[in-house]
């Protein structure tokens, strides 16, 4: 008797319906929580290599602030110092110019000038959405510093090589387990730094 009540309920098929209705919603939330996650590290990666990528076409192409290439720091006082010709130019020379998509600006002085490059701006931007098509032209901040490189006078380019910061700004990522309530994750600000090599040309 006891036999065939453990065959019966071995093989009661009842509530196999209901039973699967209430795995299928966490078997769902799993998979896509867990394809989730896998995105997002992707697109983590895919914003350092952009950044990284960004900074490297920054370091080696016509500068965002026009200046920076053409301005001559021989004579020049630095920190109560005149540089000669030939000499290295202090880090001072340049406190700090930061790039948008639209302009540069002078956010820590003494700054050679600020006219903005917009061509050498879409140059750059072009290439970074090779690598992360999402990005948009507001995400990119560029920044020039002083590196303490470079030498007044140099007669085969800029006579400054100031250290070049990428940065990606305000970037999010778009969930696919949460998408159908219009819900995005924000991702970390990237930045990238290399110092400026020549700074001339187009690619």
């Amino acid at each position: 008797m006891m036999k065939n009540f453990i065959n019966q309920f071995a093989h009661d098929e009842d509530g196999l319906a209901a039973e699967f209705a209430l795995v299928v919603p966490l078997l769902l939330i799993f998979v896509l929580g867990t394809i989730d996650v896998g995105l997002y590290a992707y697109r983590v990666n895919q914003a350092e290599k952009a950044t990284q990528t960004g900074a490297r076409w920054a370091a080696v192409t016509n500068p965002l602030a026009e200046e920076i290439l053409t301005t001559t720091y021989t004579n020049v006082i630095v920190g109560g110092v005149q540089v000669i010709q030939g000499e290295r130019i202090p880090a001072g020379a340049l406190g700090q110019l930061t790039c948008t998509s639209a302009s540069c600006t002078c956010t820590i002085g003494p700054c050679p000038g600020t006219t903005f490059d917009s061509a050498a701006f879409t140059r750059l931007s072009t290439r970074m959405k090779e690598i992360l098509p999402a990005i948009q032209d507001s995400n990119i901040v560029v920044e020039y510093r002083g590196s303490g490189l470079g030498f007044a006078g140099n007669p085969n380019g800029a006579d400054i090589s100031p250290l070049i910061t990428v940065r990606l700004v305000n970037m999010a990522h778009q969930s696919v387990l949460l998408s159908p309530l219009g819900v995005s994750t924000n991702l970390p600000d990237f930045a990238y730094s290399l110092t400026a090599e020549d700074m001339e040309g187009q690619v």
